[in-house]
């Protein structure tokens, strides 16, 4: 068993630098987790990497991914991206460099910025925080989906799954974890692959099985059915 030692840098109140050492268990999975997201050229949401870690982990399960992917976020090895309340993704460069996110197709970009100039806050904005960092996220189309655009004269550029499904964003946040598990889920593993809170999951749950989406077969778990499947297509 490996274990690796991450010093992390760290300021205090008086201004001091100092170093944080992370002790973390480097088990066969989440190496083989950080080998696959570092072939990743773009930034893989957890479903899309638990695809290529299962080809090498038979057994392993979505929900082990994203546990081990929030543990080495955590410990401060691979970074965790969180843009417009979208499916959380995950990004192996830990320089400090800004994201661009496609409204349509929901990509997640690198984008370089001319000026590297930083934010200068000043004391009075404050309002008793200690700043530590700052977040830039840019928003707009991306080049595949504007040219799908004009390819179709100009037509709009929303997500096709919206359509006529009647589901709201959180809906089909479960609805996509459900469909990922071969087995029945509980509410504490959809959250976890959602990325909600369990009381949202409770909440969305409860429409989805009235719509017929959602069924328990067994007590506290539950998986998608035929109609549920079909309002995601």
């Amino acid at each position: 068993m490996i274990m690796i030692i991450n010093y992390i840098h760290a300021q205090n109140v008086d201004g001091y630098y100092y170093q944080v050492c992370n002790m973390l268990r480097m088990t066969q999975q989440r190496e083989i987790i950080l080998e696959e997201l570092k072939k990743f050229a773009g930034h893989p949401t957890a479903d899309e990497l638990f695809d290529e870690v299962k080809k090498r982990l038979s057994h392993v399960s979505l929900a082990t991914v994203y546990r081990n992917l929030e543990i080495l976020s955590g410990a401060g090895l691979i970074s965790k991206i969180e843009i417009s309340g979208r499916q959380k993704r995950f990004d192996s460069d830990l320089q400090q460099h800004t994201h661009v996110y496609c409204l349509s197709c929901h990509r997640v970009d690198n984008i370089e910025l001319q000026s590297k100039s930083s934010i200068d806050f000043k004391a009075k904005d404050h309002q008793g925080y200690r700043i530590d960092g700052y977040r830039i996220e840019f928003k707009g189309f991306c080049p595949d989906c504007l040219t799908k655009t004009d390819n179709k004269g100009g037509k709009s550029m929303g997500c096709k799954k919206c359509g006529t499904s009647g589901l709201s964003e959180p809906q089909r946040k479960v609805l996509e974890a459900l469909a990922k598990s071969k087995e029945p889920c509980a509410g504490k593993d959809i959250a976890l692959v959602a990325g909600m809170e369990a009381k949202q999951v409770s909440c969305q749950i409860t429409a989805l099985k009235k719509k017929g989406y959602v069924a328990s077969p067994i007590r506290c778990k539950y998986e998608i059915t035929r109609d549920g499947q079909k309002a995601l297509a």
